[in-house]
């Protein structure tokens, strides 16, 4: 069988070059799909070590406002004086001091709801980072403005535009809608 296109009939030659292509684009695609998933898993394998991953089959500490009641304990290791203070607890509160409480408080959760709802000073970095890139971006602009942009051509200053309206206006441009419409020519002034 020859493979020379010369060779081949001319109704079997879209058959021949479409299943061509698409051989050459199948394999194409074998091939950076293995190295995609060669490289993919070695990248897995390399980045493994820099996060540490959590065991979610243990009981965690978490603050948050619509859970009131955390897995565990915000302190699991007592010293000996928390220690006491867990046996002081058992027995009748009243004989318990405002710090105890605080300290036995500050055992079983990290924050108070007032902690948790108090909004954070974020703001105050995000408006600062704003008003220096806007700050910064004007100094570019006005550096601009002297370094590289050329001189304002003579056609903006205002005598130049006083003379161009007299000048449109001795031509009478568009007379019925437009410029010279507005322009009383009796009375020599606007209407």
């Amino acid at each position: 069988m020859s493979i020379y296109l010369k060779d081949w009939p001319v109704q079997r030659l879209p058959i021949f070059l479409s299943g061509l292509m698409l051989r050459l684009t199948a394999g194409r695609l074998g091939t950076m799909l293995s190295r995609r998933a060669v490289a993919a898993f070695t990248s897995a394998r390399m980045a493994s070590h820099v996060s540490q991953q959590a065991d979610m089959s243990v009981p965690m500490y978490c603050d948050r406002l619509d859970t009131p009641l955390p897995d565990r304990p915000y302190n699991d290791t007592l010293t000996a004086t928390e220690k006491s203070l867990k046996q002081k607890e058992k027995g009748p509160w009243n004989s318990l001091s405002n710090e105890e409480k605080i300290a036995l408080y500050r055992l079983m959760f990290k924050d108070t709801y007032a902690e948790m709802k108090k909004p954070s000073s974020e703001w105050k970095t995000v408006f600062g980072g704003i008003f220096f890139f806007i700050g910064l971006t004007g100094l570019v602009v006005l550096w601009q403005r002297i370094f590289v942009y050329p001189p304002a051509p003579h056609t903006f200053d205002k005598e130049w535009e006083a003379k161009q309206v007299k000048r449109m206006l001795d031509m009478r441009v568009n007379p019925v809608q437009g410029f010279s419409s507005k322009w009383d020519y009796e009375k020599g002034q606007w209407k």
